[in-house]
């Protein structure tokens, strides 16, 4: 490769939101089109990735394509020959690498990786709900036979995410990346990353590429305060997909119509002010932002349009409008993707991408011994 490698996953599975479209989506696209002719851009479906914890897999083959077509509609473009858009599973390399990464990895260092407790611990407690909900009869036996459940539970947790992060290095160091931009809930895994990649070189000889370390990412790419749209119910939380209402999430494939009611049914206060204020007016603050995101207009215009207004319903029509009116549009787009189109840039970038993989795999092979020396 003459061009140094940014790389990035897209994700593989499961609606997405308006958090994800601004927070995610927008970012990954504007930064492949604005640095595409410097460098060569990687842009994985993380399939494997996708069911580390429980999906329907019956639906991940749809899914995994209506979220590459979910980026094209959103702007992603096709014909250009830097892009590389492919599925992490059809690049067998992948599965390879992660398990010679496997043998050199320890424990602990797993064990240490907050998104692993923070996840299994969440799998757990979901499994003592669910089984203390559906048993109605005596609280002591319900507790009983959730925290019975909540074992078994514990003991189906997968491995899958225990080594999640090896695969994720396994990603990074087949295409010797530089360059991958990471929130701070993935900073562990690439200081993971870091870790193996000069343990292995240590050990063996130049195999892998390094990856900047993160605050160079951060430098590199730009980090601010970092996007966050909050829930329309509970503004206090992150607007997630994982919500069990949805009546505070905006989806892309929500009805529109649908959407702009959720929008008027948004949790405000009683101060009857317009006004940006993180603490105190959280549900007003969160809709000042959505409108500004919407419009693609500064922030600080939006508030002063709506400085001193009292009349929250009047407000809210005007956000509920901006969101009706994205999604119909966006939905539009949608519709005339061209999936044979999308399936024809996979499997090209497949092919490229194959090659490049197996090219760092046959040098860690070589170096473990799996092959013979050059």
């Amino acid at each position: 490769m003459t061009k140094s490698v940014i790389l990035t996953g897209l994700r593989a599975n499961n609606d997405l939101t308006l958090g994800n479209y601004f927070g995610g989506m927008l970012p990954i696209i504007e930064m492949a089109k604005a640095r595409s002719s410097e460098y060569q851009i990687n842009m994985f479906i993380p399939d494997l990735h996708s069911f580390t914890t429980p999906i329907n897999h019956d639906e991940l083959q749809t899914q995994v394509m209506n979220n590459a077509r979910l980026f094209v509609a959103a702007g992603l473009p096709l014909d250009n020959n830097e892009i590389h858009l492919y599925r992490q599973s059809y690049i067998s390399a992948h599965s390879e690498l992660t398990w010679i990464l496997d043998c050199f990895t320890g424990m602990g260092e797993m064990q240490r990786m907050t998104q692993f407790k923070d996840k299994s611990n969440k799998l757990s407690n979901d499994a003592f709900n669910a089984t203390k909900d559906e048993q109605a009869e005596s609280p002591l036996v319900n507790t009983a036979m959730a925290l019975e459940s909540a074992m078994h539970s514990s003991e189906r947790i997968s491995v899958g995410l225990f080594n999640y992060p090896v695969l994720m290095a396994a990603d990074i160091l087949l295409y010797d990346a530089l360059y991958v931009p990471v929130g701070d809930d993935q900073t562990q895994h690439l200081e993971y990353t870091r870790d193996i990649a000069e343990r292995m070189n240590s050990k063996f000889g130049s195999i892998f590429t390094v990856p900047l370390a993160a605050p160079k990412q951060h430098e590199f790419f730009g980090k601010g305060q970092g996007l966050r749209i909050m829930d329309l119910q509970t503004p206090s939380k992150k607007m997630s997909k994982s919500d069990e209402s949805g009546k505070g999430v905006i989806f892309l494939s929500d009805d529109p119509k649908l959407a702009a009611k959720k929008v008027m049914s948004a949790t405000t206060d009683d101060l009857a002010l317009i006004a940006f204020d993180r603490k105190n007016q959280p549900g007003i603050t969160n809709l000042l932002e959505i409108l500004s995101l919407l419009r693609g207009t500064p922030l600080d215009d939006v508030v002063a349009e709506f400085e001193g207004h009292t009349r929250y319903g009047d407000f809210k029509k005007v956000v509920a409008n901006e969101v009706e009116g994205f999604l119909t549009n966006f939905q539009a787009n949608l519709s005339e993707v061209d999936d044979s189109k999308v399936l024809e840039k996979l499997e090209s970038s497949e092919i490229a991408m194959r090659a490049s993989a197996n090219k760092t795999l046959l040098r860690a092979q070589r170096a473990v011994g799996l092959r013979p020396k050059e």
